[in-house]
C-alpha cells in the first residue's frame, strides 16, 4: 500500500513522506527540502545519480520496444523511426528529468525511510 501511496505522490511531484510539499521550486530547480514536514530532497552528495537509472531506463525500454514496433509491425520507414527515435532519446529525458527525480527521492523513502520532522508548533503543557 506505501509503494502506491509513494508512487503517485512522485507523479505529482510531491514529498513522498507528507504529499503536500513541492519537490520542484521551477521545472529545472528543487527544493532542498519540504516546506511543511522538512524531509530533506538530497541526502548527500551525489544523491540524484539514481534517478539517472530511471530516466535511462525508461528511455531505453520505450526506444527498444517502440523502434522494432514501428519498423516491423507498422511498417513504416526505417529512416524516419530512426530519426524520430534520436529526437525522442534527446527531448524525453529532459520532460521526464522531474518525474525521475520525484521516482527516486520516493524509492529511497520507500526502501531507507528518513523520518521527517514536525515542524508544527508544539503544544506545551
Amino acid at each position: 500500500m506505501r509503494l502506491w501511496r509513494y508512487f503517485f505522490r512522485a507523479i505529482r511531484l510531491r514529498c513522498p513522506q507528507c504529499g503536500k510539499g513541492r519537490i520542484f521550486r521551477t521545472p529545472f530547480s528543487m527544493f532542498s527540502h519540504c516546506v511543511y514536514c522538512e524531509l530533506k530532497y538530497a541526502r548527500e552528495e551525489g544523491y540524484f545519480l539514481g534517478s539517472i537509472y530511471f530516466n535511462y531506463g525508461l528511455t531505453a525500454l520505450i526506444v527498444t520496444i517502440g523502434y522494432p514496433l514501428l519498423v516491423f509491425v507498422f511498417e513504416l520507414p526505417g529512416q524516419i523511426v530512426l530519426w524520430s527515435t534520436m529526437v525522442f532519446c534527446v527531448v524525453f529525458p529532459l520532460w521526464f528529468f522531474r518525474y525521475a527525480r520525484s521516482l527516486w527521492i520516493a524509492f529511497d523513502q520507500l526502501c531507507d525511510p528518513e523520518e521527517a520532522q514536525d515542524v508544527r508548533p508544539q503544544e506545551r503543557h
